[in-house]
């Protein structure tokens, strides 16, 4: 399982929220099939390989454009680990909390 970080930043508007270009992303991510979870920094996504993964990525930055932004900041975390099977965004969580417990 690949989990990602997505982030993408509107550049030049003249507003400090960003709440419709985050629903717009979340809107498309959600079409897409793939798990994701919604956080204050960013939306994290779930995907069985790379190819699904870029092209919502993808998808959600021409978006951006669509909605009149005329440059656009991305930031892609990707984590693709091959050794351990289901890696997932809970199984994660999952296995720092019981650390911290």
């Amino acid at each position: 399982m690949i989990t990602a970080d997505l982030c993408i930043i509107p550049m030049g508007i003249e507003e400090s929220s960003v709440g419709d270009y985050v629903a717009e992303a979340v809107k498309i991510i959600e079409k897409s099939g793939l798990n994701y979870q919604i956080t204050a920094m960013g939306t994290q996504i779930e995907a069985n390989d790379l190819k699904s993964l870029y092209d919502v990525c993808a998808e959600v930055q021409e978006s951006i454009f669509e909605m009149g932004i005329c440059r656009v900041y991305t930031v892609l975390k990707i984590d693709d680990r091959r050794d351990k099977e289901n890696r997932t965004l809970d199984e994660k969580i999952r296995s720092v909390k019981t650390r911290i417990e």
